[in-house]
């Protein structure tokens, strides 16, 4: 037998054992032990009142809704039958049946055990998606029945002053329902980085970066924002949409995969496969609607809106992990979200603040723009009232200059005016050159 080949027994084994059955088995669990081995470590903010919540439970909870009114003749809704709501359109809604403004128990989860783990519930997905060159990436779903937005007393200054009335304990994007994320990539079975999903958007590490990425052993640790559940690499105060503050701290642990259901995903074929236990619902995985409430309308009496900035109170409850990127070329989504117009407006002052606005009052730099913004209208709108009549005479003239001649007309006006150019200038250089004509004229 040569140097590095294998033994003739090996091939015939592993023969027998993909005829089997088996060796496809053996694989997937291979997987899913290093996928288990380096899943995420999640430290719940102390203040938070929102734990990780039992999906089946969160579900039988709610009803189909669309256009913020019940659909009619459904059976009771549960986590095998929600792709039975996709014949209504995407924009079907699982709408709670309580109103959520009295907070009932359900929205506030179940409290992880001193361990992190849950014992009546179900709040993590682990879906599997295999690549080429042996790069698996496993997205670590967490659910929450209830996401409290931002604190609106939580924005950087100067914005902060521009609310006067604010209180703290005012909060606004507040939405039923919350999928959440991490995302590791292995390549030959090894971690090489790590994603962590914060609101539209999130932020990678690589998994030697100890700058970036801290570990309890193998596993990375999370910080969950208070409220919002989005996932940080560090303690403290995160700035997101420019001006808005997340805070995260090391308080109540939470070990997603204790218990969690496990799949592989091919997104060539859209198949989900229950890994274990082998009885995980698969089903859920293709509702193509919301996890919560639409966004109440503005005559709801539940639904406020921030002056000025036009936020809701309560907004849309997010689409499931199908939506999160699945098939993606490297850790961090392929397309980043386009901002609103108000986030792009923010994001400018809140560059323009550190430099050249601080000291000034926002009120003043506000109605500055505004004023400016009206100048240069004015400018504009009055510059097109005066150039407009002088276009429309160019015009009139350029057609009846067509309509009186067409281009032979204009070659032959030009050849008759450049022969008469070029006769004069002979004229004026004979008239140079005669002698006689020079001393008649003096």
């Amino acid at each position: 037998m040569k140097l590095g080949e294998k033994p003739r027994y090996v091939e015939v084994f592993a023969s027998l054992l993909f005829a089997a059955g088996l060796l496809p088995t053996l694989a997937r669990s291979a997987v899913l032990d290093y996928v288990k081995d380096h899943a995420p470590i999640i430290w719940l903010h102390s203040n938070d009142s929102f734990m990780p919540s039992d999906i089946p439970s969160h579900v039988q909870h709610t009803r189909a809704f669309k256009h913020c009114e019940p659909l009619a003749d459904l059976p009771v809704l549960d986590m095998d039958n929600l792709s039975a709501l996709n014949e209504h359109g995407k924009d079907v809604f699982l709408t709670a049946v309580e109103n959520v403004t009295t907070m009932p128990d359900w929205l506030f989860g179940e409290t992880p055990d001193t361990k992190g783990a849950l014992h009546n519930s179900t709040a993590c997905a682990v879906v599997i998606v295999e690549k080429a060159k042996q790069i698996v990436d496993a997205f670590y779903f967490y659910f929450y029945s209830f996401d409290e937005g931002a604190d609106i007393t939580q924005v950087l200054p100067p914005l902060n002053r521009i609310l006067p009335d604010s209180k703290p304990g005012d909060h606004f994007g507040n939405h039923v329902g919350d999928w959440e994320h991490n995302m590791v990539r292995f390549q030959e079975g090894v971690p090489v980085g790590i994603w962590y999903s914060q609101h539209a958007w999130g932020e990678a590490c690589l998994w030697d970066d100890v700058a970036c990425l801290s570990k309890e052993g193998d596993r990375p640790i999370v910080y969950s924002a208070r409220g919002s559940h989005a996932n940080y690499p560090s303690a403290g105060s995160h700035v997101h949409d420019a001006a808005l503050i997340d805070v995260a701290d090391k308080g109540r642990l939470w070990d997603p995969i204790q218990p969690a259901w496990f799949y592989t995903y091919n997104p060539s074929t859209d198949n989900l496969t229950a890994l274990e236990p082998e009885t995980a619902p698969t089903d859920w995985f293709r509702f193509l609607g919301g996890w919560g409430d639409q966004q109440y309308p503005d005559d709801d009496p539940r639904q406020q809106t921030v002056p000025y900035f036009g936020l809701k109170k309560y907004t849309s409850g997010p689409n499931g992990p199908r939506f999160k990127h699945l098939l993606r070329k490297g850790l961090m989504p392929n397309e980043k979200p386009r901002p609103t117009l108000i986030e792009t407006l923010v994001r400018i002052y809140m560059s323009w603040y550190g430099c050249c606005l601080r000291g000034i009052n926002p009120w003043i730099v506000v109605i500055s723009i505004l004023l400016s913004l009206a100048l240069t209208t004015f400018v504009v709108v009055v510059t097109i009232r005066r150039l407009t009549p002088v276009g429309k005479r160019w015009l009139v003239r350029t057609r009846k200059g067509k309509q009186i001649g067409g281009i032979g007309v204009r070659m032959k006006h030009w050849f008759t005016k450049r022969k008469r150019r070029q006769e004069d200038a002979i004229e004026f250089s004979m008239g140079l050159l005669d002698p006689g004509e020079g001393e008649d004229d003096v």
